[in-house]
């Protein structure tokens, strides 16, 4: 599913960037540009799951509430400072023409490092809560309260998204901060372009009950029944959303469906659903069986993937002219970035960097410097 989003992602920044004249007026930006609308919830989503699957393991080797707690905010908080690191390294490449308010743009890596944290914090609050009513009563497994609170925290932000991006608006916050909330930036009204928490760290919740859910001990001996009752699930929602827009009722006197609305995030939700279960058939009866798969090579080094390739269509160092190609030469240039993106991705795990012998070679060239002529 990583390597999927990253597949989807070079795709939307390489038509995006690389596109010119007539072709930036075509059904084929705008279908790449809605593709471009499942990367981040992919990778959102994911991190949900990957903090379940963690949290899972810790609950079960007994650790504290305070411990688990403190174990995975620390990795939400060193995902959130590469997400700072990210734009300093994009505001010293792009130095001398980048605002400096682009150091506080909220991004991706950004929203994922403060969801885990959120996360992490409400999972300790969950665990402690359920721990102290165990002692007492016969409490529900506390695997079974966390799908539910998370489901609940995701609904949450979902419904609260529309009023403070309208009537709500927290304008009483500094800008860098109200961004975190609504995507305001310094411009004054939401951006559709930034990632705030709302409703971005929707996403990651939602994933972080269906990791519970599918890392229990009944959906681990029911693995492709689990995924394919969450992809009939996903085309309920899918289905459900579509009926509740087209309805009459409107909960909102705003409504914006493509940015705010809970209905396209019910939708997008279940098409993450929906993906889940055909990435497991790839990966177990598809063509990933059957010898090396890009796509999981690519998703196992995805953070890496997506930091670099920005530079080379969005940075200074971009392999084309921006907004100036054909579709036929972007779509080169996207094949290019793939590849290129692919080798970065086979050094960086075939090349086992703590094995190398580092002072070994050092030595080996200084003794070749003070050697005599």
């Amino acid at each position: 599913m990583r390597g999927l989003a990253c597949l989807l992602m070079f795709q939307t920044h390489c038509y995006d960037a690389w596109l010119g004249g007539d072709a930036r007026n075509t059904r084929f930006l705008k279908g790449s540009q809605l593709l471009g609308t499942l990367p981040a919830p992919l990778f959102l989503f994911l991190a949900g799951v990957s903090f379940a699957l963690v949290t899972d393991k810790l609950i079960r080797k007994n650790l504290s509430p305070a411990e688990i707690t403190r174990a995975m905010a620390r990795r939400g908080a060193e995902i959130f400072a590469f997400g700072l690191l990210f734009r300093l390294q994009e505001f010293l490449i792009a130095w001398g023409w980048a605002p400096w308010s682009d150091l506080l743009r909220v991004d991706v890596l950004n929203i994922i490092g403060l969801s885990m944290i959120l996360m992490a914090l409400i999972c300790g609050i969950t665990l402690s809560i359920a721990r102290h009513r165990s002692r007492t009563t016969q409490v529900t497994s506390p695997v079974t309260t966390l799908v539910a609170v998370a489901i609940a925290v995701a609904s949450l932000i979902a419904l609260l998204t529309p009023p403070l991006y309208t009537t709500w608006r927290p304008t009483w916050l500094p800008w860098p901060l109200e961004s975190y909330i609504n995507g305001c930036h310094n411009l004054g009204v939401p951006q559709s372009w930034l990632f705030p928490l709302f409703p971005w760290a929707a996403f990651a919740f939602a994933g972080l009950a269906a990791g519970f859910l599918l890392f229990s001990d009944q959906a681990r001996a029911h693995t492709a029944k689990t995924l394919a009752l969450f992809a009939a699930l996903g085309a309920a929602a899918i289905l459900a959303a579509r009926q509740l827009d087209h309805s009459s009722f409107h909960l909102y006197s705003t409504y914006d469906y493509w940015h705010t609305s809970p209905n396209f995030l019910m939708t997008r939700v279940g098409l993450l659903l929906v993906i889940a279960f055909l990435s497991y058939a790839w990966c177990r009866w598809g063509l990933a069986t059957r010898g090396f798969s890009p796509l999981i090579q690519l998703g196992q080094t995805s953070l890496l993937v997506y930091w670099v390739h920005i530079e080379f269509v969005y940075g200074r160092y971009s392999l084309l002219p921006k907004r100036a190609e054909t579709i036929s030469t972007a779509s080169r240039g996207l094949l290019d970035i793939f590849l290129f993106m692919l080798i970065l991705s086979l050094l960086r795990t075939r090349i086992d960097c703590k094995r190398i012998d580092w002072k070994k070679i050092i030595r080996k060239k200084m003794s070749r410097r003070v050697q005599p002529a």
